[in-house]
């Protein structure tokens, strides 16, 4: 069957179609079929560059060998045994080691379920309600990460998705990424509230928004002053730009750090640790609950092993070299006269049509999304899959080629310069 055959049937299966909203697209999504490397096939096996990489957990690019062995491997002794094993002590050693500020952590199913149990600790942990995001930042899919704010920085958040409780959205309050004053305003008037301040280092749900000078530590400075913990995100960040979290380039501690995506090895995974002091508030030792039955799987485990240590092995500053020739590749051959802005840290990165300096949340929703669709469109054609949004981000990985790397940013400034004359 092709795209549009599936589609028709799990349109009668699923709602709209697919298992999970970003997936979808007008007319319907292209199905694919099988990875390998820096490519993905679909169903009718023509081949794509890939830069969406499952939404980053691919980092070492599909169906890499030694995660591969690894699984099956591990297949052959078990699939779960819903009891401790020593793959969780060897990946948990492996990232302690990597991430000096997470003296303990714990394990769980994806980033929603790390940072709703993040999130229930610092409350738990401070015994305060309130808890500081910023808008456009995406900490998963559960009540208290799906609020951004109404109007201003100082009022409560309303919710992006029905079925949320007013009750939640009272404990919720929105600030704006890179804007100190606003964060200053809001710790003025709820500061002796605050459990947290929760933020990605680098916005990666709003594309590719960086950190300004001093802000990041801005946050660590303001919320240890009024007894608040923070919370960095690291499910996109973490081992992306170097063997550890973004925090250790930014050389910022936070108290609590997520992550998820590439310490899974492409196996469903969440991890929320930190300061021992805090994480022996959670259960069994202290009275913050938190469990799940595939926490810690064997599987997932092995791969996530097999992952961190493959990527011990891998050399970042040439990771960095290739993604910078991508920007400068396609920075030197788009039309000319058409407003965008290419907004890359290491190998994350986003193109924002219509604007040219997307520095906040407030910038970025400026960008043109329904052109954003037309040149994804003109790529799926052209063989280069990106993911399918305007504030998505997009990902190189080590297995990607120079080749590969010029080609598609030739083809993205094509597909530009075609959209452009009509």
């Amino acid at each position: 069957m092709n795209s549009r055959e599936l589609f028709s049937q799990s349109s009668g299966l699923f709602p709209g179609g697919v298992n999970s909203p970003v997936r979808y697209y007008d007319p319907y999504p292209v199905f694919m079929k099988k990875g390998i490397g820096s490519t993905i096939y679909d169903v009718e096996d023509k081949p794509y560059t890939d830069f969406c990489l499952a939404f980053g957990p691919l980092l070492l690019g599909h169906s890499h060998p030694e995660i591969v062995n690894a699984v099956r491997s591990a297949v052959e002794n078990a699939t779960s045994l819903g009891a401790p094993t020593e793959n969780e002590v060897r990946m948990g050693n492996i990232i302690k080691t990597a991430v000096p500020s997470v003296e303990k952590m714990r394990f769980t199913n994806s980033g929603t379920e790390a940072t709703m149990h993040a999130l229930r600790l610092a409350r738990g942990f401070t015994g305060r309600n309130i808890i500081v995001k910023m808008e456009g930042g995406f900490h998963g899919s559960h009540d208290y990460a799906l609020i951004k704010s109404g109007s201003g920085t100082l009022t409560f958040g309303t919710p992006s998705s029905r079925g949320i409780p007013p009750e939640v959205s009272r404990t919720v309050v929105v600030g704006q990424y890179n804007n100190p004053d606003g964060i200053e305003e809001i710790f003025k008037k709820y500061g002796k509230e605050i459990a947290a301040v929760i933020t990605e280092p680098i916005m990666g749900n709003a594309g590719v928004i960086k950190p300004e000078k001093g802000f990041l530590g801005f946050l660590r400075d303001i919320t240890s002053s009024n007894d608040s913990l923070l919370i960095f995100d690291e499910v996109i960040t973490g081992f992306r730009l170097g063997f550890g979290g973004y925090q250790d380039i930014a050389g910022v501690k936070p108290d609590i750090t997520t992550m998820g995506k590439i310490i899974g090895g492409g196996f469903p995974i969440g991890l929320f640790g930190g300061r021992d002091d805090i994480m022996d508030k959670i259960s069994p030792l202290g009275q913050v609950y938190e469990s799940g039955t595939f926490s810690g799987n064997y599987i997932t485990m092995a791969a996530g092993i097999a992952a961190l240590n493959q990527l011990k092995k891998m050399d970042y500053s040439g990771l960095e070299a290739k993604s910078a020739l991508f920007e400068k590749t396609l920075l030197e051959n788009m039309p000319e006269g058409e407003k965008f802005a290419v907004s890359r840290l290491g190998a994350m990165f986003q193109i924002f049509l219509d604007i040219d300096h997307p520095g906040s949340y407030e910038e970025v929703i400026k960008a043109d999304s329904r052109k954003f669709m037309r040149m994804f469109h003109g790529l799926l054609e052209r063989g280069v899959y990106l993911a399918p949004g305007q504030f998505e981000t997009n990902f190189i990985s080590f297995a990607h080629s120079k080749e590969d790397l010029e080609s598609s940013a030739l083809k993205i400034a094509e597909t530009l310069k075609e959209i452009s004359k009509t």
